[in-house]
């Protein structure tokens, strides 16, 4: 049988294939059709031309089992960013959810986006449906400023749509838009877990949530400022820098401090933000943590919105005592909360 011995092939380019999948085509010289050699049956069965790409090659198979899924999980989704400098677009790729906990037989789910904190509008996608595991692959598109994208929160909502057409939140995620994710301009594919929307009542000064974490083996603790919201700020948000505050105490004395980056305008800032103090062991009992939130407004001196104080039980009580505790019984690993801000004379 003749056959064509394929010339070399210099240079390769990424091509997409199916979801989060990509292979390598060559590029430049290939074989035309008229080179590659004939077969003699009709029926090919499975087989694939010489020089194309079989995309069923490259599928993983999917694993439906929750067995290794961490308890209180709701969910994964996969998705896509990619601001465009030139033409101030924001590119959002809604990929794929996995493992969604809604009714499993008859779960239709459905993806709200969002970029805060604008929360009035909002793009869709389309309903998937009889499925905990959809397959979107659906794009989006944000015009926004190259001065604005980085203090802007890209929020995927996923819902379950019912018979009667009403959403119910099967979980959320929150993905700050930082210029170290934007700075070049490829997709970046990224997935999160889904994340429940808190319980608690309202505050009148609006939430904290930030995750601590304990390593006696360094004398290390960590502390994670993730995000705030429904913060009482002033009316004229335009100039208003808000950021946070955390303060390392020891016996009501000021030990360290430092603070977030500064978000303009939103009473739902995410920060994502991550501190390190130096604490003994035997210094835990009378240490304590205050994580103030405050708000700047342009060409004035900063305004505290709220603050939280989380420690042992000579400075905390309640939620705040309990966060405490529960870091130092699970060493090394980040504990999150949420906590209602109170006015300085509160706490």
């Amino acid at each position: 049988m003749p056959f064509v011995v394929p010339p070399s092939l210099q240079s390769r380019n990424w091509v997409p294939l199916h979801s989060r999948e990509w292979a390598q085509v060559p590029q430049g010289p290939c074989l035309a059709p008229e080179l590659l050699p004939h077969t003699t049956g009709s029926n090919l069965g499975n087989t694939c031309t010489v020089g194309t790409i079989n995309p069923e090659l490259y599928k993983s198979p999917e694993d439906n089992s929750e067995t290794d899924l961490p308890e209180g999980c709701r969910g994964l989704l996969w998705f896509s960013v990619e601001y465009q400098q030139e033409a101030e677009r924001l590119l959002v790729g809604l990929i794929k959810a996995q493992w969604l906990q809604g009714p499993s037989e008859t779960c239709c789910p459905l993806v709200k986006l969002h970029l805060l904190p604008d929360e009035r509008r909002f793009l869709q996608s389309k309903t998937k449906h009889k499925t905990a595991n959809p397959q979107f692959d659906e794009h989006f598109i944000f015009q926004v400023s190259s001065k604005s994208i980085s203090q802007m929160v890209l929020r995927f909502s996923v819902y379950h749509v019912d018979r009667q057409r009403k959403h119910q939140l099967l979980g959320q995620v929150l993905f700050p838009l930082k210029n170290e994710i934007l700075a070049d301009d490829c997709p970046h594919i990224i997935w999160r877990d889904l994340e429940a929307e808190s319980l608690e009542p309202p505050s009148e000064f609006g939430e904290l949530q930030f995750c601590l974490s304990y390593n006696d083996c360094l004398s290390r603790l960590t502390v994670v400022v993730l995000r705030a919201k429904g913060l009482r700020l002033q009316e004229d948000r335009t100039f208003v820098s808000v950021f946070v505050k955390v303060s390392l105490m020891n016996h009501n004395k000021f030990v360290k401090c430092t603070r977030t980056s500064a978000v303009l305008g939103s009473a739902n800032p995410v920060y994502s933000e991550t501190f390190t103090f130096k604490i003994e062991p035997t210094e835990l009992d009378t240490a304590s943590l205050c994580l103030a939130v405050l708000q700047s407004p342009e060409g004035d001196k900063s305004h505290q919105v709220g603050r939280v104080v989380v420690g042992p039980y000579m400075y905390a009580r309640g939620r705040e005592l309990e966060h405490w505790t529960e870091m130092l019984s699970k060493p090394k690993e980040l504990v999150k909360c949420w906590h209602a801000l109170c006015h300085a004379t509160e706490s």
